[in-house]
């Protein structure tokens, strides 16, 4: 226990690093090391915390506390949250910190327009990911994908369509 629990803070610390735009961004590196690499659950198992974490109320790093937890209890989801929380915490307060200081900089400007498409491709990544963990038919991902066109196009609340998927699973259609 006490190797998983020291190699979770290891994997979640290194990821805290490069979790630009949250932890969202890092969960196709953080399913490839759970999933893939360490053997921890299936990836199966990996989607359905996601969606658990996705439902319940309060921030999106819920899903690494409930990986944690999954890899060793109590305390597997303390040192996968502080992991994933302290080193990112203490970058952003020294960025920060020097980052005030360049305000009128240009090459600020572009250093912050240039994450911008690697944020949203970190985050589209994701969202394939999972995609492909959760759905198990040809009628699921057409669902998914209409659902995500949806989302991308109007202003229908997400709540509506997740309501609606349900209808669709609990009828058996996916």
């Amino acid at each position: 226990m006490s190797e998983a629990l020291a190699q979770l803070a290891v994997d979640f610390a290194l990821l805290s690093l490069i979790a630009v735009g949250g932890v969202i961004n890092v969960l196709p590196e953080m399913h490839r090391n759970v999933v893939e690499v360490r053997g921890w659950m299936s990836g199966t198992e990996f989607a359905q915390l996601f969606a658990l974490a996705q439902a319940a109320p309060g921030p999106n790093i819920l899903v690494v506390s409930l990986i944690g937890w999954k890899v060793a209890g109590i305390a597997g989801a303390a040192v996968a949250t502080a992991a994933v929380c302290a080193p990112s915490c203490v970058l952003t307060y020294a960025v920060s910190r020097i980052w005030q200081r360049f305000r009128g900089a240009r090459w600020r400007k572009a250093v912050e327009d240039g994450l911008v498409p690697v944020t949203v491709g970190l985050m589209l990544a994701g969202g394939y990911l999972i995609t492909l963990a959760a759905d198990h038919s040809a009628l699921a991902f057409v669902v998914t994908a209409a659902t995500a066109g949806v989302v991308l196009t109007t202003r229908i609340h997400p709540l509506w369509l997740l309501a609606a998927g349900g209808v669709l699973g609990l009828a058996g259609w996916v």
